[in-house]
Formats: C-alpha cells, sequence, structure tokens
C-alpha cells in the first residue's frame, strides 16, 4: 500500500463512517511521517483504522471496505475497522499522533501513530514480520534505537510486556539492525 491507496481508504471510511478524523495504527501509519517509505514497509494491503470519536463505526468501515468486499477487490487494498485496543502503546502516544489530511484525503484526517511508537507496538506484537518491520526502520534511521529504548520504559506492563519488547529491542540491535 502506498500514500495514495492510505488517502483513498480515509476518503472512504470517512464517506462511510460520517466522521472525520480516523486513527491508522497498523504498519501503514508509517505513510504518516513518511509518505516515500521504503517498499519494504509497504507489503501489507491493510491499513487498520478506526474512527476517532466513535470507534464502534469501526464495524460499518470493515463491512464496507474490508477483506473480501468489492472495495478491496477493485482496488487489491482494504480497511481493516480495529479500535484503540489493537495495538500495546506507550503512554502519550495520542499527543504523539501524525496527521495527514490534504486535498486527497476529502476532509478526513488520518491521525498515524509516530514512528517510534509503531515500532513499539510491533516489538510488542512480536511477530516475525513485525520485527522485520522494525529492523527496516531502524535500519533506514527512520527510527532512532535509543528513542525506542527510553519509550519502552512507557509501555504499560501487564504480563511482562516492557521485558519482552526490552529484550527483543536488544536482540535486534546485537543484531543486523
Amino acid at each position: 500500500m502506498n500514500r495514495a491507496a492510505l488517502e483513498h481508504i480515509l476518503r472512504a471510511a470517512a464517506a462511510i463512517a460520517d466522521e472525520r478524523d480516523f486513527v491508522v495504527i497498523g504498519s501503514q501509519a508509517v505513510l504518516g511521517q513518511f509518505p516515500h517509505a521504503p517498499d519494504a514497509l509497504l507489503v501489507s494491503i491493510e491499513a487498520d483504522i478506526y474512527p476517532r470519536q466513535a470507534p464502534a463505526k469501526s464495524d460499518l468501515i470493515d463491512g464496507a471496505i474490508g477483506e473480501l468486499s468489492m472495495f478491496h477487490q477493485t482496488f487489491g487494498y482494504y480497511a481493516h475497522g480495529v479500535d484503540e485496543t489493537t495495538a500495546t502503546l506507550p503512554a502519550g502516544w495520542v499527543d504523539r499522533l501524525v496527521p495527514l489530511a490534504n486535498a486527497n484525503t476529502s476532509g478526513a484526517t488520518g491521525w498515524c501513530l509516530e514512528v517510534h511508537d509503531l515500532a513499539l507496538s510491533k516489538l510488542v506484537a512480536g511477530r516475525d514480520k513485525d520485527l522485520d518491520f522494525v529492523r527496516v526502520l531502524v535500519r533506514e534511521r527512520m527510527a532512532d534505537p535509543a528513542l525506542l529504548e527510553e519509550r519502552v520504559t512507557r509501555l504499560p506492563d501487564p504480563g511482562g510486556v516492557r521485558d519482552r519488547a526490552r529484550s527483543r529491542l536488544s536482540q535486534g540491535l546485537r543484531s543486523t539492525w
């Protein structure tokens, strides 16, 4: 997915949900800060979003422009309607959201996760594809390892979330990052 596709999803979601502000919480949030992100970060064909003021309307988005919808079949990408609990994020993440609004979003704003908050959510998830995503962010100097290490301390810590994220970050920094 590229920036134009994300802008298209925001336009469509605004029309469907009758909302103007959306949080972009998945990997494609990188496009808020880095409109021309490396292809290695743009392999996903879905954008995880929810209406900022009305998260319950995510179901409308999922039904109309979600996976296997006519929208997905037509354009080859889709929106995944999620909510604010989808990702584990560090304290203060809402204050660091990066707005994506321009003529191509037709009045809608995608509030994209700041890249370090996005990277931390990927470290918490810990799937191979998530760790690869963080590796690319660090390798391309889009994310600062020192800031990631500092921000780990702001993660909620049920069940040792911080330790797992810290460990994954340390392992990555010792390897090929």
